[in-house]
């Protein structure tokens, strides 16, 4: 079986994941478990096959020398497949995220009807933060797609690697691909300032300098999208202000206090009846009273406003968490095992 099969049959199946590595044979990540295709086991030469297959020859160079190797492929009329292979004791192993080709709208995805608003924002920091796998990418896909169908501006998305395929619509969208078209995000995002964008996706938040250029861009009146791996907007913002070093920290509170426009934290759960999964966002948007906190770094109390934020369209995870169980979309022991605050979601649940 080749790489285009095998995508081509993970895909019929619904996976989001495909896994290959030596002694097991294919394994499919469908509705967030992990089942064999199959019976026969990869051995070295076949993950070797399979691996090289994704990959450029310039590609397969950098494997050898690194280890490991970040990339996308097409099946055409099929999907896009972000890749990760790597060498593991002596031969190759490969992850490849599905990405379908139709860009969910916000309302496919469930996403709480606030971030519309957000999308329209004409400047400011927006986040999306979450664990891997949680759908941080789709959620601003859609966001950037929504920007595209209704306003006349430029996009520009900065992305290790490109996911969902943008085309020019109301706006124009250029997307770069960071190893290919640009050697870092720090250095995309620099010259993306000279790019007359009005619209920034940075794919991820990964160092000082990235977060500090994106900070700038969101002050000068660039509306800048991006992502972390942090649970909250509380620990978001810990996250982000203890990136830099202690002599900066007032200053970076100030200037992010300014800049934030939204934290959109998210998790996807498995449905109670097994059929997919569904998403559960927390959302913190920047009400001057939370720029306060922020700027004063009183951040253990923006849970408390979050919670008591709901004239301004904020959500926290619990209750989003209890409505996704009202609704019979997820069973009583995920919702507790997700939550916040055990003890004060289980008054709520039968």
């Amino acid at each position: 079986m080749n790489i285009i099969e095998l995508v081509n049959i993970a895909t019929s199946k619904k996976a989001s994941d495909i896994h290959i590595t030596v002694g097991m044979p294919p394994v499919l990540r469908i509705n967030g478990q992990l089942i064999n295709f199959g019976e026969e086991k990869l051995r070295p030469d076949d993950t070797k096959t399979l691996v090289y297959e994704t990959l450029s020859e310039h590609l397969i160079k950098e494997l050898e020398e690194n280890g490991e190797v970040d990339t996308s492929f097409s099946s055409p009329g099929i999907g896009r497949y972000r890749v990760n292979a790597y060498k593991q004791r002596g031969s190759y192993g490969m992850a490849l995220r599905i990405i379908p080709l139709e860009i969910p709208n916000i309302d496919d995805l469930g996403l709480p009807p606030v971030v519309k608003d957000l999308a329209r924002l004409p400047r400011g920091l927006i986040l999306v933060t979450g664990p891997t796998g949680s759908g941080k990418s789709t959620t601003l896909a859609t966001m950037i797609n929504q920007i595209n169908n209704e306003r006349k501006c430029h996009i520009l998305t900065l992305e290790d690697p490109i996911e969902y395929l943008h085309k020019h619509n109301q706006s124009i969208v250029n997307q770069r691909e960071i190893g290919t078209d640009s050697r870092s995000f720090a250095s995309s995002l620099r010259a993306a300032l000279r790019q007359d964008p009005d619209v920034i996706l940075v794919g991820e938040m990964r160092d000082l300098e990235t977060i500090s250029i994106a900070l700038t861009a969101a002050e000068t009146g660039h509306l800048v999208l991006s992502t972390l791996h942090t649970n909250g907007a509380a620990k978001t913002i810990d996250r982000i202000i203890d990136v830099f070093p202690p002599h900066q920290q007032q200053q970076v509170r100030v200037q992010f206090s300014s800049a934030i426009q939204a934290i959109i934290s998210q998790q996807l759960l498995p449905k109670s009846d097994e059929s997919g999964r569904v998403a559960a966002f927390e959302i913190m948007v920047a009400t001057s009273a939370i720029r306060n906190l922020i700027r004063e770094d009183k951040i253990h109390q923006i849970d408390t406003a979050i919670q008591t934020g709901a004239k301004y369209q904020m959500q926290p995870m619990d209750s989003s968490l209890l409505e996704l169980y009202k609704r019979g979309l997820i069973s009583k022991d995920i919702a507790l095992m997700q939550a916040i605050n055990q003890e004060n979601i289980r008054k709520y649940i039968i």
